[in-house]
């Protein structure tokens, strides 16, 4: 036996847009002759689905009025309203979408690594007012974070260091990425040109965590330059962290230089004249080479390469460029 709710759902799924149209035009014009002529149909058809919507509803939709013109009954005028919100929905539906493919809306997921926090806000605001219909969602973590991130499809875009192996990526440079070695500016180095490694074997030398792109830099250009049992590390969990103990006195460290911009701008700390330094390596735009970006993630690929790293921290400047 079939429910009210079965019997409701049944004709929901029973009643059509081209019957509702029909109604409409029907109402507006007062006959079928008029509203078969609006709709590129003929009258026989208008009939037809007018009658077929009266079925579904259980009762007439139009009535014979004054004069013999043909107008909606209450049940008609009920579901006329109801067809006039369906295509106002409908029309909104479709704008969204030709939005959505046109790379004008949706969701678009930016991940970088945590070195690029100096920068990525600043090039994120100026994505959001290119692309205000586009929602922009950011996530930040360490190289090995990033690289699960790209692992996982967690982000669509990422910003990073030297790409890595697995997951094979599409990869852009964006800019010039240098790292070096920063001191208190009351360090006895700090005034020294042309600093041999091996004066640094004394200090003691903050570092990154493990997992982290600057630390495998770090370690990889030091254990070069100093015997290995020379070296008296301090590890930090973030680039802020280190900063604020290296003016503290608590060390040197080897650091991205863009996220001392500022700092050595400001005479806070020194970056250290070593041979050898600073070490030049680049930021690369990526995503997985086995995804195709959609339309909004393709505009801000494109918009993001089209910049040509203007949006990078200026060293040696007063400040990084607004």
């Amino acid at each position: 036996m079939n429910t009210s709710s079965e019997k409701s759902n049944a004709a929901l799924q029973s009643v059509t847009l081209r019957q509702l149209r029909a109604l409409e035009a029907m109402a507006r014009t007062g006959t079928l002759a008029r509203a078969a002529e609006e709709l590129g149909i003929t009258p026989p058809a208008v009939h037809n689905q007018l009658k077929i919507l009266g079925e579904i509803a259980g009762t007439a939709v139009v009535e014979r009025g004054d004069g013999g013109t043909l107008q909606l009954t209450e049940a008609g005028e009920i579901l006329r309203r109801a067809g006039r919100r369906m295509e106002i929905e409908l029309d909104g539906a479709l704008s969204e979408v030709r939005a959505l493919t046109a790379g004008e809306a949706g969701q678009v997921r930016l991940g970088a690594v945590s070195t690029a926090k100096y920068f990525v806000p600043r090039l994120v605001a100026k994505l959001r007012g290119r692309f205000p219909g586009v929602e922009l969602r950011l996530a930040f973590g360490n190289r090995a974070e990033a690289i699960a991130m790209l692992e996982e499809r967690r982000v669509d875009l990422m910003i990073m260091g030297r790409p890595p192996r697995l997951p094979a990526v599409t990869a852009r440079v964006l800019g010039p990425h240098p790292l070096g070695i920063i001191a208190p500016p009351d360090h006895p180095l700090a005034r020294t040109k042309r600093i041999s490694p091996m004066a640094l074997g004394s200090e003691t030398v903050l570092l990154r965590e493990e997992g982290s792109g600057t630390r495998t830099a770090a370690l990889s250009f030091l254990s070069a330059a100093l015997p290995r049992r020379r070296l008296r590390a301090l590890e930090m969990g973030s680039n802020e962290t280190i900063k604020q103990a290296v003016i503290a006195g608590l060390g040197i460290a080897f650091i991205s230089l863009h996220t001392v911009a500022q700092e050595a701008a400001a005479g806070w700390l020194s970056v250290l004249d070593v041979e050898g330094l600073p070490i030049r390596r680049n930021w690369y735009l990526a995503h997985r080479a086995d995804t195709e970006l959609r339309p909004a993630a393709r505009r801000v690929w494109d918009e993001i390469i089209a910049m040509d790293g203007t949006f990078l921290p200026v060293i040696g400047a007063s400040r990084a460029p607004a």
